[in-house]
């Protein structure tokens, strides 16, 4: 197995291109990629229709697929509504995936508003131990959570924190987004030697096994000190990080087989490619 690569939505040059991201397969089958993350930020709305195109292109093409859950889910909220509403979101999500053929939903984790990243961090894991279980029951067992490092200081999802919450469940497979821990931490993400302290973490916590397989968002992030993250950039801006060669050659060296999705900023789908280039010339 080797490592995947591909674009979260549709890039500026998909879109000049193609109107129904139901083509999104082809177009990156084309380009020499290998994966797609479909997007329900702003909400679940998938039809039926849609959904079964993308499941036929995406098998036709051999592209596997993600789905990003709804922004708006929060684990951590204090208002036990809001959790409520983020399970209902995160089944949604198991659904429109099923639909299209993804088996795995990166899930944001929530801000800490005025709690203790503990508590938080125990309302997290409430949420998710019942949106699980809740997921089985439904028949969506083979759904992969994904829980994602965040990038802004107040959002809970540091990667100890994401780390805790995939030890819920040995299916939950961590969303390690490089980019928001690099802006979070205020661009110290600087080395190989950086992300090996990370990919040693995922290992110690959670196996072998599953840092193997684990998601991963890619892009370099503008940040302010103290906030964090600001905006997404693209891989020709030379001032914010973090830099994707000495990750790719560690993958590579470790044999390694993840899921890259590339977040840029319009060039997603061209610097998932600069990634997968990379990779290859370290294998």
């Amino acid at each position: 197995m080797s490592a995947k690569f591909g674009p979260a939505g549709n890039s500026d040059s998909f879109s000049a291109k193609y109107k129904s991201s139901s083509d999104a397969p082809v177009f990156l089958k084309e380009m020499g990629l290998d994966c797609y993350e479909y997007q329900c930020g702003r909400g679940v709305k998938v039809s039926d229709k849609s959904a079964s195109a993308i499941r036929s292109k995406a098998e036709e093409t051999g592209i596997t697929l993600s789905l990003h859950a709804p922004y708006f889910i929060s684990l951590s909220s204090v208002e036990p509504e809001k959790r409520d509403n983020s399970i209902n979101y995160i089944i949604q999500s198991c659904d429109a995936a099923s639909r299209i053929g993804a088996d795995r939903i990166v899930i944001h984790s929530g801000s800490c508003s005025k709690m203790t990243r503990q508590e938080a961090l125990e309302l997290a894991k409430d949420t998710l131990t019942r949106a699980r279980k809740q997921a089985v029951e439904q028949g969506y067992e083979k759904i992969h959570f994904c829980p994602e490092t965040m990038g802004k200081t107040n959002q809970l999802g540091n990667l100890t924190e994401v780390l805790e919450l995939c030890k819920l469940d040995e299916t939950f497979i961590p969303c390690i987004d490089f980019g928001h821990l690099n802006a979070r931490t205020f661009g110290s993400i600087k080395s190989a030697g950086d992300y090996e302290k990370m990919l040693d973490e995922i290992e110690n916590t959670l196996g072998a096994d599953r840092l193997k397989i684990f998601h991963s968002h890619f892009s370099k992030i503008m940040y302010t000190n103290p906030g964090g993250e600001k905006k997404h950039l693209t891989f020709e801006d030379q001032e914010y990080g973090p830099e994707y060669e000495p990750l790719m050659e560690l993958i590579a060296k470790k044999n390694l087989s993840p899921v890259f999705i590339c977040e840029s900023a319009g060039t997603q789908a061209e610097d998932a490619l600069k990634m997968k280039k990379s990779y290859i010339s370290f294998k």
